[in-house]
């Protein structure tokens, strides 16, 4: 959480944290200021300090919002930091930074990078930054051992966030299962009101409008595929495949507030009509593992044995996973079949393992006709 901050910083011997980019689809940033519309910012937290919020001067009651102590890089004139620079306007940015940092009492010591910016910038910026800063180590969190560690305990506020997104994406998902079952079926494959064939793309499209009026985005995509793609581990489908009977449809989505927020990740495997034997039989088996794990769940437990353990129950049915074969799960192309089902657990604070947004595993959506 973000209360554990202090104390991790403290263990793993950093000084500071330089977080960059804009507050959209930037997670350290949202993380820390919450979904605000800044174009640009650089939030600077030295351990033991509160962090201090740098925006830009147009952007002050956004920045404002976050509810930090906000500088405006109005306060380091540009002009003058081209006086002292010579003209060099990357340069100028180096003794901004100076500022910056200093201001948040930043000097020397261990400074960790997050963030979003286009690489070969920041590697150029951060290259003389470093030269101008000697006593700083300016590094990248490599090992993940700070704001992920962090953000792997939620607190109350997040966790509502999350179940609010979670409660977005089934409602969705039952958008999409109605629209479906809604058409009927005609030659093997769903038609709409004027004959034509409905298709992969249009259902993609309609996602994304269901999810922006439910105030989300869907920044990623959405797996949606059917037949032989479904078979391909994260094939998104092909926007022009028709949507016919009897063949699995794998739906993985997985939108997130709108600004970038918290998301919500979701799978469900589909047929349209009815499911033939192969499919139904490989549908069982997934469904049977996804039973004996989620039942065999202990807090505290590391999940690598989880993993092992699954992947063994599939060797044992006769199928390959990564135990002996390089790819996840259930795929199989050339029989036009895969199968994947998913939700998204966590832990109560009184031990309780809990699916954050319940929906239905009904393999089989009926259609008209």
């Amino acid at each position: 959480m973000k209360t554990d901050l202090d104390q991790l910083m403290e263990a793993q011997s950093v000084d500071g944290l330089l977080i960059t980019g804009p507050a959209q689809q930037n997670p350290a940033m949202v993380y820390l200021t919450g979904r605000r519309h800044l174009t640009n910012a650089d939030l600077i937290k030295k351990r033991g300090q509160p962090p201090i919020l740098f925006h830009g001067p147009m952007e002050r009651d956004e920045a404002a919002r976050a509810g930090l102590q906000t500088i405006s890089y109005s306060a380091y004139p540009m002009a003058d930091l081209l006086k002292a620079s010579g003209g060099n306007r990357s340069q100028a940015l180096v003794l901004r930074y100076q500022k910056m940092l200093a201001d948040a009492g930043i000097q020397s010591g261990r400074l960790l990078l997050y963030g979003r910016g286009e690489v070969g910038t920041a590697l150029s910026f951060y290259t003389d930054l470093q030269q101008a800063m000697p006593g700083l180590q300016i590094l990248g969190d490599a090992d993940e051992a700070l704001l992920p560690q962090a953000r792997v305990t939620k607190d109350a506020d997040e966790i509502e966030a999350i179940r609010r997104m979670g409660q977005v994406t089934v409602e969705v998902v039952g958008c999409v299962a109605d629209f479906l079952s809604s058409h009927h079926a005609r030659d093997g494959r769903l038609v709409k009101a004027d004959g034509q064939p409905l298709r992969i793309g249009e259902v993609k499209n309609r996602i994304n409008l269901w999810l922006a009026e439910r105030g989300a985005e869907n920044p990623e995509d959405t797996i949606f595929a059917i037949g032989r793609d479904a078979g391909v581990p994260h094939s998104s489908g092909n926007p022009e495949d028709e949507l016919r009977l009897g063949q699995t449809i794998v739906f993985d989505i997985y939108p997130n507030e709108a600004g970038g927020g918290y998301f919500y990740d979701f799978t469900r495997t589909w047929c349209l009509g009815y499911a033939p034997d192969e499919a139904l039989a490989l549908y069982e088996q997934v469904q049977d593992v996804y039973n004996t794990m989620k039942s065999s769940f202990v807090v505290n437990t590391p999940c690598p044995p989880y993993q092992r353990q699954a992947c063994e129950l599939f060797e044992a049915r006769g199928h390959a996973t990564v135990l002996s074969h390089p790819e996840t799960g259930l795929y199989y192309p050339e029989r036009g079949l895969g199968v994947r089902l998913e939700d998204t657990l966590w832990v109560t604070p009184s031990g309780q393992i809990e699916v954050l947004a319940p929906y239905p595993m009904n393999l089989v959506l009926p259609v008209k006709g």
